[in-house]
């Protein structure tokens, strides 16, 4: 496939500065695969002479096979007054055995200062630096960091530093936002003064562009680059990066691959975007942002009764896109703006035949408005709402009932508080009643149910509880308000969530957990994965 725009990745490195990540050279070496395999063109793998989980990254790289990317090592130009072939920073780069090299240096004479520099060494050590690296072989990118605030500051210098790397032998030309101030316009000003700067040289230009998210307006920012004139777009998966984080490639990609018609990855990877996004933030031991543009679990969700009527009709009414086209899904959703469409939808999403027994979907928009305001919440719980509807349709086969359970709380002077939990529960041709203990009342009880239930229903050890959220629904009530609980389950294949409501947290848990559970169980009495 020809390319129009490169799409350089820096999750590795630049993604590594934000608040509260970092991943193990393992890690880096598993995400970059999972790159490597959707197909971005350079992986940034970390600065291998900063530190040495980078260096131990590097190591496992390079007996690793790459089947679409240029794994690039990443550094600083030399210190001033180092010859080159001295400086250890410089030797850690071509140690790495990378084919690429990325370099930055100082734009802003701001920094210069700052560094005790004379802008006539900064320019040399960029030159320097440059060409001794495309001397050994490798293929050099150039960050000019600070570029678009430099240039605001001294446009004659700013582009004397981007002559340096270019005639050093600086395959391309990275335009950095670094401080995440510039505003498009700014940047689309700027980007034809580079160009017309270059108008009657021998040499080509290749520039990239790499933008922070201060101002929220990487994404935008790179998107005008490219619009300008850039071939090569630098961000990380998520937008992960130091202070508000770097151009989001999860936005990025698919607006250059789908609204500007770029050249930049296949089509068909492009479904795995979803995916890859999900499997960063599971690395990272990060919550995905559920509003992510394209990626997020919310992207594409519908909750007013008049969308809902209207997509079912012509999804184009409110979607720009297909949402399968970046591995996403459309998502009707349940609350008290839901009319009989968002019914309708949901129940044929989940399998979930309406009217057999008179009850219809006004009816049941109007028991969910009901519920919603005595602080149930479905647009969140997939797995309660479609219980609920089989209950309200006499669908509902339950797998087991409760009889009784009973918590208790120990907490001695000098220990830790221990649960109990004692449960009796039945069903068609059994009756079992078992204690467990757990780290706090509600595993404590969760256990007991599983205990209870394992011998009639194996299939339920696959099931994992991996979220549990406790929200109090009305505070005015103070201790004695209600609160509502929400459950996360998943098994091999599914993920769903459930949610329970009371005056006690424990009643709440025990409502969501049986739902939970009881969703697990018919959904293998269905065999399906509704």
């Amino acid at each position: 496939m020809e390319v129009d725009v490169i799409i350089y990745d820096t999750t590795l490195r630049d993604g590594t500065q934000g608040e509260n990540i970092s991943f193990s050279a393992k890690e880096k070496l598993d995400i970059a695969l999972r790159l490597d395999d959707f197909g971005v063109h350079y992986i940034e793998g970390g600065w291998p002479g900063s530190n040495p989980r980078d260096r131990e990254f590097f190591e496992l790289a390079c007996k690793t096979d790459f089947k679409n990317s240029k794994l690039a090592a990443f550094g600083s130009t030399r210190r001033p007054g180092i010859p080159v072939h001295e400086d250890q920073n410089i030797i850690a780069l071509l140690e790495s055995e990378t084919p690429v090299v990325t370099i930055f240096g100082k734009t802003w004479l701001l920094h210069v200062g700052i560094m005790n520099n004379t802008p006539e060494e900064n320019l040399a050590m960029i030159e320097e630096s440059v060409a001794y690296i495309a001397g050994h072989g490798r293929e050099v990118i150039y960050d000019a960091e600070h570029f678009f605030d430099g240039y605001k500051d001294d446009p004659g210098y700013a582009l004397k530093t981007l002559e340096a790397a270019v005639s050093a032998g600086a395959s391309y030309i990275v335009l950095c936002d670094t401080n995440g101030g510039s505003l498009p316009h700014e940047i689309e000003a700027i980007i034809d003064e580079v160009k017309k700067s270059r108008e009657g040289t021998a040499q080509n230009l290749c520039i990239g562009i790499h933008t922070h998210n201060d101002s929220g307006l990487a994404v935008a920012n790179s998107v005008v680059a490219v619009h300008k004139g850039a071939v090569m777009v630098q961000g990380t998966i998520n937008g992960y990066g130091e202070r508000s984080g770097n151009a989001d490639l999860t936005s990025v990609i698919p607006i250059l691959a789908l609204k500007m018609n770029k050249n930049c990855v296949d089509l068909e990877k492009l479904k795995q975007l979803k995916r890859l996004s999900r499997f960063v933030s599971e690395t990272a031991n990060l919550v995905p942002q559920s509003s992510r543009p394209f990626v997020g679990e919310s992207a594409f969700a519908h909750k007013g009764g008049i969308h809902v009527s209207a997509i079912t009709k012509e999804q184009r009414a409110y979607e720009h896109m297909l949402p399968e086209d970046v591995g996403n899904a459309r998502r009707v959703l349940i609350s008290e703006l839901s009319g009989k469409s968002n019914i309708e939808y949901k129940a044929k999403e989940l399998g979930v035949e309406l009217g057999l027994n008179g009850y219809d979907s006004t009816e049941i928009a109007t028991k969910i408005k009901s519920l919603e305001q005595a602080g149930y919440q479905f647009d969140v719980a997939d797995g309660s709402f479609k219980i609920l509807l089989e209950k309200l349709t006499d669908q509902h086969k339950p797998c087991f009932s409760l009889e009784s359970f009973r918590v208790t709380i120990e907490k001695d002077k000098d220990s830790h508080c221990k649960s109990h939990a004692t449960i009796k529960v039945s069903g068609e041709d059994f009756e079992e009643i078992t204690a467990a203990e757990g780290n706090g009342p509600v595993s404590a009880l969760d256990n007991a149910l599983r205990k209870a239930l394992a011998g009639v229903f194996p299939d339920i050890d696959d099931m994992r509880l991996v979220d549990f959220k406790v929200r109090v629904v009305d505070g005015n009530a103070g201790t004695a308000a209600m609160v509502r609980v929400l459950i996360e389950s998943r098994d091999q294949d599914t993920v769903w969530r459930t949610v329970g409501v009371s005056e006690d947290i424990i009643e709440a848990s025990w409502q969501a957990l049986a739902d939970s559970v009881m969703y697990k169980l018919s959904k293998k009495e269905n065999g399906n994965s509704n």
